[in-house]
């Protein structure tokens, strides 16, 4: 995500069998033909082979020239007989102008990146959306392939902030996939699996799972993500924590999505920007489809080369098997019915330093490193609450991509998307409300941003917005 004026980020999930996942080129087995001419013994015959040796060599050059032309034609045959495994494959290729030696290469670049990132499993879970789940032993993960990493296993749980009720804490299926009552094995952890459509989709193998490269910026969405957001900054903050509303809003552009997460933030608001973000989103160029899956990201370079979602490079360390990041939450609500949320939770341990994830009603899902970040190696000094978009105007006009629940902030309960519980962590490992809250909506026409008070929830908000509409064209 981006970041924001004083406040935010501007931002923004398979291990099968190699004959499934890796496309298989089809090369021709080249015979090379032996031309074998009889060896004549006596001299009663020598002189009738003088007389026929000028036709018999030239006739002996044109078999040789087809054997040649064979050869050349075998040679090239596998670029020219490229074969890609599957239909959807072969479809997102369709419309590109093929170039056989750069599609290869392609293709090449996505099967050695399948090999790194999907790890073998110790079981599969086929999940109802279509993802396939796979249970890979928790030193195996993508993780240790960090060299600061390497040879290690997950640290055991940290001390949780004072005043963090873990009294309630339960196994609730909050995914999809847990759903048919399949788990993984203690000692593994949950991983979906990249499959090759899902790397196509992306503008190049290199930016896969990463967020665009742009210039992060404070005053302007000029990057064309647009947020409503509430934040606190000026003091030294140690984790942040909410209640966040699911819903599944609408994305109308495959290369757009919608998102409702916490970010961490550290640093200035240049290249060295720092950054820690988690909640739900819809992307359909990640993911193929428009459900709202529980994700992460973190950068140390404002997005530039550092960085991914959610297990997509190696950086955060999970530790738990019964969260996959990046698979599709369930239930979600819906406008006039049932209202659901999800628990999120970041907090810096404060005896190793590293910090922590939590999802749900008190699940530990993992922890990002200290090494990984500069400025965060320390505390954050903004936290920031709410919704971000990304317009691509691909019509001419404003996007129609929600955010939210797709409606404005003053239709309250039910109607609009919201976060409770707002909470900060100080320096001494405690939870507490939210001071000096500050709220920001670039485009208050499309999505904006309304924050209020009740005894039941205390400090909450409400954000959102449908886009496109006749304030917003």
């Amino acid at each position: 995500m981006d970041m924001k004026r004083d406040s935010v980020p501007w931002t923004k999930q398979r291990n099968e069998p190699c004959s499934t996942i890796h496309p298989t080129i089809r090369q021709h087995e080249c015979i090379q033909a032996q031309i074998v001419v009889p060896k004549q013994t006596t001299e009663q015959d020598h002189s009738s082979n003088l007389a026929s040796s000028s036709s018999h060599n030239t006739a002996s050059i044109i078999p040789m020239l087809l054997v040649a032309f064979l050869l050349l034609t075998c040679l090239l045959s596998p670029a020219l007989s490229l074969s890609i495994v599957s239909d959807s494959s072969h479809s997102l290729l369709a419309n590109q102008t093929f170039h056989p030696g750069s599609e290869l290469h392609k293709l090449k670049s996505v099967r050695g990146y399948l090999r790194k990132i999907n790890k073998p499993a110790v079981k599969t879970i086929q999940s109802p959306d279509g993802d396939v789940i796979d249970c890979v032993l928790s030193h195996l993960q993508p993780a240790f392939d960090h060299p600061q990493l390497r040879g290690q296993k997950p640290l055991d749980p940290p001390e949780r902030p004072k005043g963090h009720d873990t009294a309630d804490t339960v196994a609730e299926s909050l995914q999809l996939w847990t759903e048919s009552g399949e788990s993984c094995p203690e000692g593994t952890v949950p991983i979906r699996r990249t499959t090759e459509e899902d790397i196509l989709r992306a503008s190049s193998v290199g930016r896969y799972g990463r967020k665009p490269t742009r210039h992060v910026r404070r005053d302007s969405s000029g990057s064309g993500h647009e947020h409503a957001v509430l934040f606190v900054n000026g003091d030294q903050y140690y984790g942040a924590k909410a209640s966040i509303n699911v819903w599944a809003p609408r994305v109308t552009d495959q290369y757009e999505f919608s998102l409702t997460q916490i970010w961490v933030i550290s640093g200035s608001f240049g290249n060295d920007l720092n950054t820690i973000e988690a909640g739900w989103q819809v992307s359909p160029e990640l993911y193929g489809d428009n459900n709202p899956r529980f994700f992460t990201y973190w950068t140390t370079d404002a997005y530039q080369t550092t960085g991914c979602y959610n297990l997509l490079c190696s950086g955060f360390v999970q530790t738990n098997n019964k969260v996959a990041i990046g698979a599709a939450i369930s239930p979600r609500s819906s406008y006039n019915g049932r209202q659901f949320d999800i628990g999120v939770m970041v907090w810096k341990d404060p005896k190793h330093g590293h910090w922590w994830l939590e999802f749900g009603s008190g699940l530990l899902v993992g922890y990002w490193p200290a090494f990984l970040f500069s400025h965060l190696r320390s505390h954050a000094s903004m936290i920031q609450f709410g919704g971000e978009i990304v317009n691509s105007r691909s019509s001419g006009f404003h996007t129609s991509t929600q955010m939210g629940s797709g409606h404005f902030a003053e239709e309250g309960f039910g109607k609009a998307s919201y976060f409770r519980n707002l909470q900060a962590v100080d320096w001494d490992n405690n939870l507490l409300p939210l001071t000096n809250l500050h709220l920001l909506a670039d485009h208050p026409s499309c999505y904006d941003i309304k924050q209020v008070w009740n005894n039941a929830w205390g400090t909450h908000f409400f954000y959102g917005g449908p886009g496109k509409n006749v304030r917003c064209p």
